[in-house]
């Protein structure tokens, strides 16, 4: 069992339990990510001229929303170390 303080309450927490909840929370970002890539293969089949601009504007989403997923990541790592 791991100890974590919130809120000046140490609440102790399963890492099994925090794995769980990471999983369940990267379920989010790769829904996110497949939507991503789904508008650009639609957005350049419907218009191949503008598939430099979707390319550009696609990354900078996959970043962000990865980013994400990489906070859940550490989280997890902060609950089941802690």
């Amino acid at each position: 069992m791991s100890n974590i303080v919130l809120a000046q309450e140490a609440v102790n927490l399963n890492p099994g339990l925090a794995m769980i909840g990471y999983g369940l929370g990267a379920i989010g970002p790769g829904i996110g990510v497949g939507l991503i890539w789904a508008a650009v293969i639609q957005g350049t089949a419907r218009q191949p001229e503008a598939q430099g601009k979707l390319m550009g504007i696609a990354w900078t989403t996959f970043v962000l929303t990865e980013v994400l997923a990489l906070i859940g990541l550490v989280l997890y790592f902060i609950a089941s170390a802690a």
